[in-house]
């Protein structure tokens, strides 16, 4: 294993095969690994093939659900921007859930499903509260099951989005976005950044 994936602690240590299952989420890399394989052995393999979405797709399965949402807002932030009074209200509501995970914060992320701009991807953080405890919601809503990797899949999304907002430096950011979900499964902050490549020239 490299050191890139050790150390996750937040991060279930069962067989990556079962939590993307339990997830209804399918990789498009073939995994060579044993279905009994831990999550840092397919992290290693999907490195080792360059399959930089499938490995941003199994680190939105494996991540626990406030730190998802949390790293799904950090990818907003990259192409919104600094917190400001303009902020999309789903992205502002969202990070209020995952400081203070009431129902009440709940309940005012889906609030803003309902009057969002068309063109307002930072839904993706919303829908991923939404979905947070695998029902369909707060309220007389939590009595039915959401689908099967909702949340997972909406900050899945969200990070496909802030790449794409981005795509002047895809590699470096997708990049940036791995080490991130990194950070926060070891329990960090995931506040990391772009390598500076006047440094890295020098």
């Amino acid at each position: 294993m490299s050191d890139r994936f050790k150390e996750l602690v937040k991060i279930p240590q069962e067989p990556a095969a079962r939590i993307l299952s339990n997830a209804n989420i399918r990789l498009d890399t073939l995994i060579q690994a044993p279905a009994s394989a831990l999550p840092g052995a397919v992290l290693d393999e999907l490195q080792a093939k360059e399959a930089w979405i499938d490995i941003l797709l199994l680190l939105a399965a494996l991540l626990p659900v406030r730190e998802r949402v949390w790293w799904a807002c950090l990818a907003a932030r990259d192409y919104i921007g600094p917190k400001s009074r303009n902020d999309p209200p789903s992205l502002a509501a969202s990070e209020a859930w995952v400081f203070d995970p009431t129902e009440e914060n709940r309940e005012a992320a889906r609030a803003t499903l309902d009057h969002a701009y068309v063109d307002d991807d930072t839904v993706n953080c919303a829908v991923a509260v939404l979905y947070s405890d695998g029902t369909l919601g707060p309220g007389d809503l939590a009595e039915y099951p959401a689908p099967a990797g909702a949340s997972e899949l909406a900050a899945f999304a969200m990070n496909v989005v802030a790449l794409g907002e981005l795509s002047d430096r895809f590699d470096a950011h997708v990049q940036v976005l791995i080490d991130r979900a990194v950070d926060i499964a070891r329990g960090g902050n995931g506040r990391v950044s772009e390598p500076d490549p006047k440094k890295e020239a020098s």
